[in-house]
């Protein structure tokens, strides 16, 4: 006999998503040595981390993992706390429900299902970004505009959507005439949007982006993901 990893059986493709749960969990938190079926209903927030960074380097395929600010968006998000601290999280577990039971609050999916959903959109579109540390991805929208409403016009960044599966958006501050700042969140691309134009000839499309966040002009930042057929047809 030999130990394999877990499987799940289903029956129709809309069970995929709860089946890759099911077995991400056993894989990574059941003892090799256990009672058959028998799982944690609970593990520690840090083994967590652990595993869906190396989930995300496993499926994604590259060497970029994530960080200790994502990991901290991450703890707000499933826990549904945004007043604690990092080291307030290091001590706390997670249960099988908030994982992949418990819907997210104000959206109709779980912890899961969106974290499924940036590893299909990182995996298709987004690798060669993402590996160029390009996308922060992992950040709330709260934050972001705490970040850009002090900088220039222009200045942007791109953090996964919260409110729809598997897509990521563009936050830009425009700056007025009398100084003031307004962040504003471009509709999230999905695959389907980037694999009709890619993510790097969108931006170089949009006039009002000029520098990804803090500074970078943003042709030296994208440059080498514009598509050469694009730019030798204007």
């Amino acid at each position: 006999q030999v130990l394999s990893l877990p499987i799940v059986v289903i029956v129709h493709g809309n069970q995929d998503n709860n089946a890759k749960a099911t077995v991400l969990w056993d894989n990574a938190f059941s003892e090799i040595d256990r009672v058959p079926f028998v799982v944690a209903e609970r593990v520690p927030w840090e083994k967590m981390c652990d595993t869906l960074n190396l989930k995300f380097l496993a499926e994604v395929q590259t060497t970029k993992g994530l960080l200790k600010e994502h990991y901290f968006f991450l703890a707000q998000k499933i826990f549904n706390d945004h007043s604690a601290s990092l080291e307030d999280f290091q001590s706390r577990s997670v249960s099988w429900a908030q994982f992949n039971k418990e819907i997210l609050p104000g959206r109709g999916f779980t912890f899961w299902q969106w974290f499924d959903g940036v590893l299909d959109l990182t995996k298709r579109c987004l690798r060669s970004y993402w590996s160029d540390r390009l996308i922060v991805g992992f950040i709330s929208k709260q934050y972001v505009c705490k970040l850009l409403s002090t900088e220039p016009d222009g200045t942007f960044l791109l953090r996964f959507s919260d409110s729809e599966i598997g897509g990521v958006t563009i936050a830009h501050v425009i700056r007025g005439k009398d100084g003031s700042s307004q962040v504003e969140n471009i509709q999230p691309f999905s695959a389907k949007d980037l694999s009709i134009r890619s993510l790097g000839d969108r931006i170089r499309d949009l006039g009002q982006l000029r520098n990804l966040y803090p500074n970078t002009p943003k042709d030296q930042a994208f440059g080498s993901h514009y598509n050469s057929e694009w730019v030798g047809a204007e």
